[in-house]
């Protein structure tokens, strides 16, 4: 493979994206969606007694890779077989350019056009960053990861254009398989998940509140009388009976895996996690991670609710504790995305590569 006619075929396909005017207007509209998301944010996150700025900067990552999932598919889905309907894909393969850097070459311009999305996002990064509270590993794992997403979801898109002959197609195909990544992974995990039930017993038991006179309410666990909180410290409230009934509870700790592969969270797993000093997540990296994480907990077979014990309500794992007792899953979705792109991107080579024996009906040679 040689180096500088990679270097020209890549130089042709940005000379030929960046010379229209449409590629500029539609930077600018990215820059403006991300310029209202970051004043919703820091007035969304403006009660936090936390500094937010770790809060925007997430939100802001993730509405630039929502963005490049829905604008990427449209400028990398017909790089090859638009080439050949203009009728400029035989002269380059006449040339010493062999199939391999007219593909990757094709790819890298795919993935560099993305990047400039992500380029227009970093002034809008900068100010979540100054505003505290962002961790510098946090930026850096996470911008890592969402290049290697650019990358990958470029890639499909590149590959769909090498393998299927009409280009509405194959802009198409390339959204439904970035659709699948994103969206069918969550549909698969909620109904495959929903129909894995097990039995679980719940007992349950509640104050007596009809003990205690009307305007009267016990003091809870923890809780000391005062003016503005005027309860009764009662070291023996009035107890109901216990109840106990049994129902299904959905088995997600079983199917969990089915999200590996979703960029959002892949983009959420591998990113360091702060917490607040309850030991929350500060932002949606780590929000999202504490759900994924969570989704790998069995259900117990039993629950006890106890509304009378000194204990109620301090028997539940906080989520720093459950994301520490966990398994990460971040690098299993990112190798079968990059197995999925590289794949496909091997299929297409021997699609596209000269001299060919066969080519699907109607499909232009020069």
């Amino acid at each position: 493979m040689n180096a500088q006619r990679l270097g020209t075929i890549v130089r042709l396909e940005l000379t030929q994206r960046t010379r229209s005017v449409a590629w500029y207007v539609l930077l600018g509209v990215f820059g403006v969606l991300l310029l209202i998301v970051t004043a919703l944010s820091f007035l969304a996150y403006s009660w936090a007694a936390d500094p937010q700025g770790s809060a925007i900067y997430s939100t802001i990552v993730y509405i630039t890779l929502l963005l490049i999932v829905l604008v990427s598919p449209t400028l990398s889905g017909n790089s090859i077989n638009g080439d050949r309907d203009a009728a400029t894909l035989a002269p380059v393969q006449v040339t010493l350019a062999t199939t391999a850097e007219i593909l990757i070459g094709k790819f890298l311009a795919a993935w560099v056009t993305g990047l400039a999305f992500v380029v227009v996002a970093i002034p809008f990064l900068v100010i979540a960053t100054l505003s505290g509270g962002a961790d510098a590993a946090t930026i850096a794992v996470s911008l890592l990861v969402l290049v290697v997403e650019v990358g990958v979801i470029a890639a499909i898109g590149v590959a769909l254009s090498g393998i299927i002959a009409r280009p509405l197609f194959s802009v198409a195909t390339t959204y439904l398989v970035v659709a699948a990544l994103v969206v069918g992974t969550l549909i698969a995990f909620g109904l495959v998940g929903a129909t894995m039930r097990t039995e679980q017993t719940y007992n349950s038991r509640s104050i007596d509140w009809e003990s205690y006179q009307d305007g009267e309410f016990p003091c809870m666990p923890g809780e000391t009388p005062s003016e503005d909180y005027p309860c009764v410290q009662d070291p023996t409230p009035e107890c109901g009976e216990w109840t106990t009934y049994t129902n299904e509870v959905a088995r997600f700790d079983r199917v969990w895996w089915i999200l590996a592969a979703n960029p959002f969270v892949i983009l959420a797993d591998a990113t360091p996690t702060t917490f607040d000093r309850n030991g929350y997540p500060s932002d949606l990296f780590g929000q999202i991670k504490f759900g994924i994480r969570a989704a790998q907990q069995a259900p117990p077979a039993e629950v006890t609710w106890d509304e009378c014990s000194p204990d109620y309500g301090d028997d539940q794992p906080s989520p720093e504790e459950v994301i520490a007792q966990s398994t990460p899953s971040w690098f299993v979705g990112l190798g079968l995305q990059i197995l999925l792109a590289a794949g496909l991107l091997w299929w297409a080579w021997s699609r596209t590569n000269t001299p060919a024996r066969r080519l699907p009906p109607g499909t232009r040679i020069a």
